[in-house]
């Protein structure tokens, strides 16, 4: 007498298998065994075990009491309850079913969900000081919107719609194929109704069906302080409409900021040259310096050296992250030496060298020099 398989061999799992393996089970051993697919003899059979063997083990109750005492204690709960009635369900009807929760989805339409719309990208320059500062701008582009005759529906108005004769009203085809990995499903998207499952019997004619229609779209767009070159700003439901009433994509507004003349920025922080003379270096001067409030003047103290960094805290680019706090503006000092020089400059360079007891190259070139030794 051949000993009655347990439910855990037939599905191929351990007894503390949770409810995914069990599921993965499952699906593995219906592509092999269902009857709509596998043409070995006694598929019909195998696949009824495979089947009565899942609705047990996935019902906590039922997998408890067979846990228990076996499948005498179901009595006629055994393989009952199946989701699918009576006989074998389709094979596409079997994955429907799993795919949206095995909740009646037998033999009902899956349609597709309807395709968003195109995310798209607006470049925007602004000049430095927007950039540091924030701006608003008002932008204007050319985009899909959605047709203002059909409400984006791609259907004349007071037409009606039919189930799609193509897919049968599923919004999406299946093709059953063998493979070495054994049988394979491939779906696709409807071509006819575009994996909505119903067509209009009349296109509207503005859109032509498509439930969309080109448009000159106006936006006011809010640039944050503190912004940077290469950053985005993302406009949520901005972007090309859906087709046949599908959700919108996003807009992209790419900012590319006009470099500054005399300031130049590292992240928060602003850098500028300062140029001075060796006099200025020296003896102490007052420059003006451009800041985003525009040009100060400032106090150069008498010795300042080449490289000297003055920093002016909180006079930099805002942060983004952290509002109310701005990095510093650093001003890097620079001390031009003159490449040529009038007589009375050069005598008075001596008489400091010379106050100095630093020692100098005489005046005149070297031809004018070796005519002063032989002469």
């Amino acid at each position: 007498m051949a000993t009655e398989r347990s439910y855990y061999e037939i599905l191929g799992v351990e007894r503390n298998a949770d409810d995914a393996a069990i599921k993965r089970a499952f699906r593995k051993l219906a592509q092999q065994w269902h009857p709509d697919v596998s043409s070995e003899p006694g598929a019909a059979e195998r696949f009824k075990e495979i089947n009565e063997a899942y609705q047990v083990l996935s019902d906590p109750k039922r997998r408890q009491i067979y846990d228990m005492v076996g499948r005498s204690g179901l009595g006629d709960m055994g393989g009952a309850g199946s989701p699918f009635g009576e006989g074998f369900p389709g094979f596409g009807d079997l994955f429907d079913a799993f795919f949206s929760g095995m909740g009646g989805a037998a033999g009902g339409a899956r349609r597709g969900r309807r395709p968003a719309g195109s995310d798209l990208r607006y470049d925007l320059r602004i000049s430095f000081d927007e950039a540091v500062r924030g701006i608003e701008r008002e932008i204007e582009f050319d985009a899909l919107d959605r047709c203002g005759t059909c409400a984006g529906s791609g259907a004349a108005p007071g037409s009606t719609s039919a189930p799609c004769s193509a897919c049968g009203g599923r919004g999406e085809i299946r093709a059953v194929r063998q493979t070495m990995l054994g049988q394979m499903v491939n779906v696709t998207e409807c071509s006819r109704c575009h994996g909505e499952g119903r067509v209009a019997d009349a296109p509207c004619q503005t859109c032509r069906g498509d439930g969309r229609a080109q448009k000159r779209k106006k936006l006011r767009v809010t640039i944050p302080a503190g912004i940077d070159e290469g950053h985005q700003i993302r406009l949520s439901g901005e972007g090309e409409a859906g087709p046949r009433g599908g959700p919108p994509g996003n807009l992209y507004v790419a900012v590319h900021v006009t470099p500054h003349a005399t300031l130049r920025r590292e992240g928060t922080e602003i850098y500028h040259d300062l140029q001075l003379s060796i006099a200025q270096a020296a003896l102490g001067t007052r420059a003006r310096i451009p800041t985003i409030e525009g040009e100060e003047e400032m106090e150069i103290r008498a010795g300042t050296q080449p490289g000297t960094e003055i920093r002016l805290r909180g006079r930099g680019v805002p942060h983004l992250r952290r509002p109310g706090t701005r990095g510093d503006l650093h001003v890097i000092v620079h001390v031009n030496v003159p490449t040529k020089l009038s007589r009375r400059q050069r005598q008075l360079l001596e008489e400091l060298a010379a106050e100095s007891g630093e020692a100098v190259l005489p005046a005149g070139s070297i031809i004018d020099r070796m005519k002063d030794a032989l002469g």
